[in-house]
């Protein structure tokens, strides 16, 4: 069964479990209705399609998945989606949560999503007096977890960034690190159209006069907003990192093979002054004083030993060497 939780409140405390039977799903006055499911069937869903009338097009959507984060409105009925997401290695790996909000109940249905509702029906079943609010406090905290869930994404691609930032700085990027990171490169633009579409679900929750959230919840996704603002912003900072980290690269690599070029020129110079001498008196001319004069060997050996000393010098002055 798909059903992870289902439970009656009052008064922001929990009342009784309510399994999905007509008689089950019956409320009394002042009481709302949390439902937490993980990847329904149709069969499973057409209850709940049936007790509380759910508009079509917003099952549909919910059964189907693979939706991009949105709100929609439905008469009385609000139908949110929110992508969540997780880290694994360096990829990002991402599933749903559809939310259904009605004046007294809200159904929640993850697709591909790890992490359970568990634990924040915990947190907020201990503040009964904002639990008390109904369904839209109820709704802001669905929200707020999946938010919460994408500072340690960010924080972990940061510290890989820094760290691949470094290693460019003192030695030369592997093929393995050119794609690794092109590799975070991706995974953060895929990450920016997760998160823009989510700070407009959230701004419209907290500007738009919509059915079932009241003015008093409003304030609460402002901070959701806000957080969804502050992660995209350093998503978009590491991707300029990214890039400058593949300038940098270059940029070292053209430095070190420039100068791997200055001293092979350097040394090539130096060694072309042997070589020109040796080539003149190898020539096998017959009429070449130096070749019977006494002081010829020493003279050019010498002389062979100060250009070359004095190019070694030169280039070392300016660094060639």
């Amino acid at each position: 069964m798909s059903v992870v939780a289902s439970y009656i409140y009052k008064d922001g405390k929990r009342v009784r479990e309510a399994p999905l039977t007509d008689e089950g799903l019956r409320l009394k006055p002042g009481e709302y209705l949390w439902i937490g499911l993980y990847e329904p069937t149709s069969e499973e869903f057409e209850v709940l399609v049936r007790r509380f009338r759910l508009h079509p097009l917003a099952v549909e959507d919910a059964l189907a998945a693979h939706q991009m984060p949105k709100i929609e409105v439905y008469g009385g009925e609000l139908f949110i989606v929110a992508r969540t997401a997780q880290k694994a290695d360096d990829a990002i790996w991402y599933g749903e949560t559809h939310v259904f909000v009605g004046p007294r109940y809200v159904i929640t249905i993850r697709h591909g999503s790890a992490r359970a509702h568990t634990q924040l029906r915990a947190q907020l079943e201990a503040s009964p007096l904002q639990l008390k609010h109904g369904a839209d406090f109820i709704l802001h905290g669905v929200l707020d977890f999946i938010v919460d869930a994408y500072v340690p994404i960010v924080d972990d691609i940061e510290d890989s960034v820094l760290e691949m930032e470094q290693r460019a700085l003192d030695s030369f990027l592997s093929r393995a690190d050119i794609k690794r990171l092109f590799q975070l490169r991706r995974e953060l633009l895929k990450f920016s159209r997760v998160l823009g579409p989510m700070e407009e679900v959230a701004n419209k929750l907290q500007s738009l006069d919509l059915p079932c959230i009241d003015r008093e919840v409003r304030p609460y996704f402002r901070d959701v907003a806000d957080h969804v603002r502050r992660v995209s912003s350093r998503a978009a900072s590491l991707r300029d990192i990214l890039a400058s980290v593949f300038e940098v690269s270059n940029l070292l690599e053209q430095q070190r093979q420039g100068v791997i070029t200055r001293k092979l020129a350097a040394w090539a110079a130096i060694l072309a002054t042997p070589t020109a001498v040796a080539g003149i008196y190898g020539m096998n001319f017959e009429h070449m004083p130096e070749l019977r004069w006494a002081y010829g060997y020493p003279l050019v050996m010498g002389l062979i030993f100060a250009i070359c000393l004095g190019l070694y010098i030169t280039f070392k002055r300016t660094k060639w060497l």
